[in-house]
């Protein structure tokens, strides 16, 4: 049968890149030779701020105040799981060590970036699940140093629940400060914090661009755009439930894509049929928001069979996968481009955004065919080493020689014919490529 869309896309999620890029470019120049002075302009001009960037310790001990004593023990909760899975991955890379040759022996030691910048959305949305997502793997990580950089809103600064969680999960500095200026700030360690290593975390399209810009001069978790989401159904499905999740994630924005995959027609048509009604029911900047997304940029497909299902969801290589069919083991198996997997009815993407312990920030606009998402690994630097014994030194001296003049790199030929000439004095060794 192939793909048949029983409802088409009529956009694709990108941002206008030259516009942006331009913007950026010239914030980001601006602020680096200007310092905090004109961090703290744009900070006026577009945060419309002009407290503290810096929190002190009363002002976060103030706004952990704030925080309800019930949503601080849901944020504790969620802070938890995020700790305790990101403390099973990091043992999943461990300093090790091999005899290569009698001899010589290599290893690799598994070290944390010096200082983590992690941002955390603050303009439509208070993103508290990022903070906790972001801050919590840095910590378990072993960074020395982590700021928690968000938006303030005129006259309150960063949201209290923000703070707390940034706080609990062991950020050193909190700032207040958004957008492409406090990418900037971490990066060129402006306001006395040490220059980033990294920045992680999500953001809208501005700050994207800027950590697209400043890669290579500062490492990044990846290159976000809107966040994407597909779900995978069979016959079995609950359609209110699959309904509910799509829009639940067309939330997210007006260019945030949901797609549904299923080999059901009549699920399929069950499901559009009650997407409009669950998004009328949002309120209203959610609403607005859902309608957008759905009308412009979803798309329901219709496969043969399960297999064909899985091929196309390979394909689209979503950020969040959910897969409500049977026999989820295959499922698990023959999966491959996700950036974070839900199998079953039982769990979804909102709890993974939010709770689960998985991390939320993942690869977005197909990027999860090549990349997975934010973990403790991401700030951490796999290095290696090696040691040998002269007699060790002798076998891979006698091949590097000779790989070397082949190559026509005859200086790294001699600094092998150096050492050889020291440590085996009256030898001869053959030491040309050609036999």
């Amino acid at each position: 049968m192939g793909r048949t869309y029983l409802k088409k896309a009529t956009l694709t999620a990108k941002s206008d890149a030259p516009e942006v890029h331009e913007t950026v470019r010239t914030i980001l120049a601006e602020i680096e030779a200007g310092g905090d002075a004109k961090a703290m302009e744009y900070a006026a001009k577009f945060d419309r701020y002009e407290g503290n960037v810096l929190l002190t310790a009363e002002e976060i001990e103030a706004a952990c105040a704030l925080v309800p004593e019930k949503l601080k023990a849901d944020i504790r909760f969620a802070h938890d799981n995020v700790k305790r899975f990101a403390e099973k991955q990091k043992s999943t890379v461990s300093d090790m060590e091999i005899e290569i040759v009698p001899g010589l022996v290599a290893g690799q030691r598994a070290i944390p970036v010096d200082a983590a910048g992690c941002y955390v959305p603050g303009g439509r949305y208070s993103h508290i699940a990022s903070a906790i997502m972001t801050v919590t793997t840095a910590k378990v990580a072993g960074c020395r140093h982590i700021t928690a950089c968000s938006p303030p809103r005129p006259g309150v600064g960063v949201a209290p629940a923000i703070v707390y969680a940034a706080h609990i999960g062991g950020a050193d500095q909190i700032m207040a400060m958004g957008g492409v200026q406090g990418v900037a700030a971490m990066t060129f360690g402006l306001f006395g914090l040490p220059r980033a290593n990294i920045l992680v975390g999500p953001g809208n399209q501005f700050v994207a661009e800027a950590k697209r810009i400043l890669f290579g001069r500062v490492g990044i978790d990846m290159i976000a755009g809107p966040t994407d989401s597909l779900i995978l159904a069979d016959a079995q499905a609950d359609p209110v439930v699959v309904a509910t999740d799509l829009v639940s994630q067309a939330e997210h924005g007006y260019n945030s894509p949901v797609w549904l995959v299923t080999d059901d027609r009549a699920l399929a048509e069950k499901v559009m049929e009650l997407v409009p009604g669950l998004i009328d029911d949002l309120p209203e900047v959610n609403r607005d928001n859902a309608f957008a997304a759905w009308r412009d940029y979803a798309e329901v497909i219709l496969c043969s069979n399960r297999e064909e299902m899985a091929a196309c969801s390979d394909a689209y290589a979503p950020e969040h996968l959910t897969v409500q069919a049977e026999d989820l083991d295959w499922w698990l198996e023959r999966l491959t481009c996700y950036g974070s997997l839900f199998l079953g009815e039982e769990t979804t993407v909102s709890y993974g955004d939010k709770a689960t312990g998985t991390n939320h920030v993942l690869p977005t606009s197909g990027a999860a065919s090549y990349t997975g998402g934010l973990s403790v690994h991401k700030y951490m630097k796999i290095v290696t080493w090696q040691r040998s014994t002269r007699e060790g030194s002798r076998p891979v001296a006698l091949a590097t020689a000779r790989i070397s003049r082949l190559e026509g790199m005859e200086g790294h030929a001699r600094a092998a014919d150096v050492r050889l000439a020291k440590y085996f004095p009256g030898e001869n060794f053959d030491l040309t490529p050609h036999g």
